[in-house]
């Protein structure tokens, strides 16, 4: 990622037991994109658009979600969970075996939100208690997951766990998510102060980001990490 986009097959090969069944092209986006003769030409227009329209709905979403905690509306936003955002798009080919092997496996997202566009083939599933229920793809609508906010909420928001399925069809599949996550590395975070009090004291210690995302990548794609940083 150091010209802030990359193409890669596995997130997590040398951590995993198995190799999932797809590739993906990532890209940074935010703070700023990549320089614009490093994006694919094949996608470059339709990528930075793309952009442009999620970050416009993830402000909405994210003034949303503040008042819902009872915050003010630009509490997420001036910890600039908007500013740090990264664009990954998957394609996951036939899988002549798709009992043997995952897209992807069972994780949540580390950064704060995430805005997917599925096509219409499926095979994302999100957890309910210990079963797995299949997120029907519908047109023209977006998927909205909640990252591990969890922590900053102070468990007020729960983290999606989801996968995807091996893909069973001839059609390929193919998804584009935009992850929205804080840019300041330095500060300290965790449960907002405003969430916290006698009767529901912390339930996550405070983190910087390198302490995180170090933590995020030192295992495999499987299950959450925020537990590691339970009081």
């Amino acid at each position: 990622m150091g010209k802030g986009i990359a193409f890669s097959t596995n997130f997590d090969l040398f951590q995993s037991k198995a190799a999932s069944w797809r590739d993906t092209l990532q890209m940074r986006t935010g703070p700023a994109p990549p320089h614009f003769d490093h994006i694919p030409e094949i996608c470059r227009k339709e990528l930075l658009e793309w952009d442009e329209q999620a970050h416009r709905l993830g402000e909405t979403l994210m003034g949303l979600l503040s008042e819902g905690l009872g915050l003010e509306k630009d509490r997420l936003k001036e910890m600039s969970c908007l500013d740090a955002r990264l664009m990954v798009a998957h394609y996951y080919p036939y899988c002549p075996e798709p009992e043997r092997t995952v897209g992807i496996k069972s994780h949540s997202d580390p950064g704060v939100l995430t805005v997917l566009l599925q096509d219409q083939i499926g095979g994302l599933q999100l957890k309910h208690g210990e079963d797995w229920i299949d997120v029907k793809p519908c047109s023209g609508a977006l998927v909205i997951n909640i990252g591990d906010l969890q922590m900053i909420s102070n468990d007020e928001y729960k983290s999606v766990e989801h996968r995807v399925v091996a893909n069973s069809f001839r059609e390929p599949r193919v998804s584009t998510a935009v992850f929205f996550n804080p840019s300041k590395r330095e500060d300290n975070y965790g449960p907002l102060p405003e969430l916290v009090s006698a009767d529901k004291p912390a339930v996550y210690k405070q983190f910087t980001l390198p302490e995180f995302m170090r933590q995020f990548f030192s295992k495999e794609l499987d299950g959450k990490v925020i537990d590691y940083f339970k009081v």
